[in-house]
């Protein structure tokens, strides 16, 4: 892709959107915040931050038809980044908030971390996927997580995903990264990762710039 591309992050209310700004920055993206459909549709790359609820981050994502920008990017192949909650609003429900839809572009659901301590805070390993281009690089780094919920690696009549998924743990194993064609998306903070984190922002620019 020749000339500036540009990034926007996707306004739905979320929280944290300035940090995940900054850091995309430093890829060299021009970046843009925004609740635009058409801008974010259109966008050569896309981020879906998301910091608090399931069920309040679908019902800001829907209020600005953020549901339709995914499914339109996914339709289109254009390249889209999930983060935090953003990862887990891809998958069909979630326990944390019964009786709410998700995104349903995976079947399984999200659900509370068997954990004695929650939330999940602070830095972990990450079990990166064979083949990973998010994580190119930094397969052996840690990265920093703030969650009590997640897509555990062993869930009932759970079929085998059809994404290339990375793992880590607390309490269980859970889903922390997920690679599936144009979409992508971590259960953790890549902009506040430090280093490890910008280059796994840097490697998912560089994927489709």
């Amino acid at each position: 892709m020749s000339g500036t591309s540009k990034t926007a992050v996707l306004d739905y209310g979320s929280g944290n959107i300035r940090s995940v700004e900054r850091a995309l920055a430093t890829t060299g993206s021009s970046v843009v915040i925004t609740s635009d459909f058409e801008v974010a549709v259109n966008a050569d790359g896309l981020v879906v931050p998301g910091v608090g609820a399931f069920g309040q981050c679908m019902t800001g994502l829907r209020a600005i038809r953020g549901d339709e920008i995914v499914a339109e990017r996914l339709r289109r192949g254009r390249p889209t980044l999930g983060l935090c909650v953003g990862l887990q609003i891809l998958f069909q429900c979630s326990t944390e908030s019964a009786g709410v839809q998700g995104l349903a572009i995976f079947e399984e659901g999200i659900e509370r971390i068997p954990a004695s301590i929650l939330p999940h805070m602070g830095w972990n390993l990450v079990d990166a996927a064979p083949g990973s281009r998010l994580f190119d690089g930094v397969e052996d780094e840690r990265f920093y997580f703030v969650h009590s919920y997640g897509r555990l690696q062993q869930q009932s009549n759970a079929a085998l995903p059809d994404y290339l998924p990375s793992w880590s743990e607390h309490g269980a194993r859970f889903l922390a990264a997920l690679e599936f064609g144009s979409l992508s998306a971590t259960q953790f903070h890549p902009e506040k990762s430090g280093d490890a984190g910008l280059h796994l922002l840097e490697n998912w620019v560089r994927s489709w710039r």
